[in-house]
């Protein structure tokens, strides 16, 4: 039988409020693309995302332009450049993985070279709010080994402080989404290293961070949203320590996998990170993450709801899918 594709938008609700320095978040809004070739399924989900300038109606439009080519048996390969990095690509292309892993017999795990998958610790995110909250729910996450830290004010040094003293025993990574001030820049990254925080991520916006090239750096300072692809890579080398990579960035596992081999090569230590989505946007994240040095796959633990048979997470842990879920 020929492949047939479906696209389904479906929402799941987020437990209380998801607050980045760009604004706040009740639901997680995801596009699930499903293949179906010889009565085995292929699933593949993304999150489209404002920043990029994607809303849930383009990036269903985006899938439905390749509709031909993805019901002809297009390859992942193929799949590059018929349709550019972000979300709808990662949708299309993580769902070909899947169904060729249940056609071939052979899982992706498998496939990507994985003689076995371990479960990994990932982050916990905490929410950019007033001090004293953020103080609250550092102390309640304090027994989790990775917290990650929404901030991205013009003065975050009282948040640093006291999430630090909250959470003493925690690794710290701190996320300001774009959002610190260069007037603020080096005062806060000189508090996150007096904090001991173990990571920056994205403290200037992107397209105006080159002032990361001409200051010292004492905490590593990791790129998101600077970093889409393999391509930008290259010129970042004199401004960021770490990169993080996000298949809704890439549009993919199969791109994210070059991107990430690249990345090592040219020295930067990788994170792998997440939209809000459910364990099915999470699943080919947890296998490419098995190296990496940060891993940041909590979207799961932010929803009041997860899909039905998701990803097992214990204590600080995120297990690898089951292939009954992906792979």
């Amino acid at each position: 039988m020929p492949r047939s594709l479906e696209i389904q938008m479906n929402s799941f609700p987020i437990a209380g409020t998801f607050t980045i320095a760009r604004g706040a978040k009740t639901s997680a809004d995801v596009i699930t693309c499903i293949l179906t070739e010889n009565g085995r399924r292929g699933w593949g989900e993304c999150v489209p995302y404002r920043r990029y300038g994607e809303t849930m109606e383009s990036v269903a439009a985006q899938i439905e332009s390749a509709r031909p080519l993805i019901e002809q048996g297009i390859s992942g390969e193929e799949l590059l450049s018929a349709l550019p990095p972000g979300a709808a690509r990662n949708a299309v292309d993580c769902a070909i993985w899947d169904l060729e892993a249940k056609l071939g017999g052979k899982s992706v795990a498998e496939r990507i070279g994985l003689a076995s998958a371990k479960p990994l610790t990932t982050a916990y995110t905490i929410s950019l709010d007033e001090p004293e909250v953020m103080t609250a729910q550092a102390r309640k996450y304090s027994a989790r080994a990775l917290l990650k830290v929404k901030v991205g004010t013009g003065d975050d040094e009282s948040r640093i402080r006291a999430v630090r003293q909250a959470a003493p025993d925690s690794t710290i990574i701190l996320d300001a989404n774009e959002g610190w001030p260069e007037e603020t820049l080096e005062h806060h990254l000189r508090i996150a290293s007096e904090m001991n925080i173990a990571l920056v991520e994205q403290p200037l916006p992107a397209g105006r961070d080159e002032m990361l090239a001409g200051i010292a750096r004492p905490v590593l300072v990791c790129a998101d949203e600077s970093v889409h692809h393999t391509g930008d890579l290259a010129s970042l080398r004199d401004r960021y320590d770490a990169i993080n990579i996000k298949l809704d960035k890439t549009g993919g596992l199969t791109e994210a996998i070059v991107m990430k081999r690249e990345a090592q090569r040219l020295g930067f230590q990788i994170m792998l990170g997440c939209m809000v989505g459910t364990s099915l946007a999470m699943a080919p994240a947890v296998l490419l993450a098995q190296d990496a040095e940060f891993v940041d796959l909590d979207g799961p633990l932010l929803l009041a709801r997860d899909r039905e048979g998701g990803l097992r997470y214990t204590a600080s842990l995120v297990w690898p899918p089951e292939t009954s879920l992906w792979g």
